[in-house]
């Protein structure tokens, strides 16, 4: 399959001790502090180990999910507030921001901004799967249903968490509907990349594949375009893939376009999609270069170089002087002006987020526990407020280069 995904960089965080001395008053609150510091710095370790897979990773957030739950939901299932919610500051970067960290006295925040972290990492997981030249046929199903998981995590979150949230997301940030919206229907697309490769790769209809490609082209220009407000100090560079794949698939599906039209007959318009297609080829290409000229976070690459994209230019050349022989020997057919409106519909192989819920309160959290803590014997100065220079340091990861505070660099 040999794709490649723009990836942008996880967010960071500073570390959370959870030491409530003096208000955690029994072992089994005491216990529950130190299982939720534990779990915690377990699954930040996870979003940067490449030996990391979805059964670990799911292991890994339901134990912490389930232990933060208990500062958020009221153990009665009544709708009243849990007394621990803004007991304990949060800070955490942005993927594009730079390291320049947002802090809030709130578990949902820390809720909603590890949860993005992991939706972030399963599709940085299927990223490095469906870079492989050899993936199985396995393999291609775990990339699939991974940008499936991330998308519904990301939906999730935007529907039933970030609206409760009491401090107003700041325009530009990962929370932002604009930004949460982008990274679903990317995943959409991304996901439809699979089936396409799986579609080409068994000989499906050349109409299907045509269909799908199309599809798949107008989900990464839906998502540009619901980038196209931001500053583009920091989107450019995640717009300009955006933007790249457009093209790449609408060249497949003029490409497949072409096939479809020949079998029917329809040589001269069939050579027509085929030049069609190589102009959105050209312009893919282009912003292949645009791409690596970029400022700004993500994946540091050079697309036009990976397989994937060299195969589609020999397929376009060589279909298209396939079509010009066809027609210089047996059709003798005009070659319109105009190319060939693309009104494609794919009845088969669209994608759609898999629902995604937390886990269920721990156990853990019986009401002797929370009746442990003692809110009462707070320090008066509440050391649990944000430190002014605490630093957070960002995650190394292989494929992101480090961010300056700016939100720029260069690949």
């Amino acid at each position: 399959m040999t794709h490649w995904f723009h990836r942008n960089p996880l967010k960071a965080t500073a570390p959370v001790s959870f030491n409530f001395y003096g208000v955690a008053s029994t072992p089994a609150a005491t216990k529950v502090c130190n299982d939720l510091r534990l779990s915690r710095t377990r699954l930040l370790e996870l979003f940067t180990d490449s030996s990391c897979n979805p059964e670990i990773m799911k292991n890994a957030t339901d134990l912490y999910f389930s232990l933060l739950q208990g500062f958020i939901l009221s153990l009665d299932d009544s709708s009243q507030e849990c007394k621990l919610r803004y007991i304990q500051n949060f800070k955490w970067t942005d993927t594009l921001q730079g390291q320049v960290p947002t802090a809030q006295q709130d578990a949902v925040f820390e809720l909603v901004s590890m949860g993005f972290n992991v939706a972030l990492w399963y599709t940085k997981y299927a990223s490095r799967l469906a870079g492989k030249e050899d993936i199985t046929e396995d393999e291609a199903k775990d990339v699939h249903r991974s940008l499936k998981i991330a998308a519904g995590i990301f939906k999730h979150l935007k529907e039933s968490h970030i609206p409760k949230l009491i401090t107003p997301v700041e325009k530009g940030r990962d929370l932002e509907a604009r930004l949460i919206d982008s990274y679903i229907i990317q995943c959409q697309a991304e996901a439809q990349e699979v089936t396409i490769a799986r579609a080409i790769e068994l000989k499906h209809n050349p109409g299907l594949i045509a269909a799908l490609a199309y599809e798949t082209a107008n989900f990464y220009q839906k998502a540009d375009q619901t980038l196209s407000s931001l500053d583009p100090a920091y989107a450019g560079k995640w717009r300009k893939y955006l933007n790249l794949k457009t093209c790449f698939y609408m060249a497949y599906a003029y490409c497949y376009h072409g096939q479809t039209l020949l079998a029917s007959d329809k040589c001269g318009e069939a050579i027509r999609s085929l030049q069609e297609s190589e102009k959105f080829f050209a312009k893919a290409e282009a912003l292949c270069k645009e791409y690596g000229e970029t400022k700004g976070p993500g994946t540091t690459a050079k697309p036009s170089g990976h397989l994937f994209f060299r195969k589609l230019g020999s397929l376009i050349k060589n279909t298209l002087e396939k079509c010009q022989r066809e027609n210089g020997f047996i059709y003798f057919q005009k070659v319109p002006a105009e190319a060939p409106q693309l009104e494609l519909k794919a009845n088969y192989g669209l994608v759609e987020p898999v629902p995604f819920e937390f886990p269920a309160l721990n156990a853990h959290w019986t009401p002797e526990t929370l009746a442990a803590f003692d809110l009462t014997k707070r320090p008066k100065d509440d050391t649990a407020k944000p430190k002014p220079d605490e630093e957070v340091k960002p995650l190394k990861e292989p494929d992101i280069k480090p961010q300056k505070d700016s939100g720029c660099q260069i690949s």
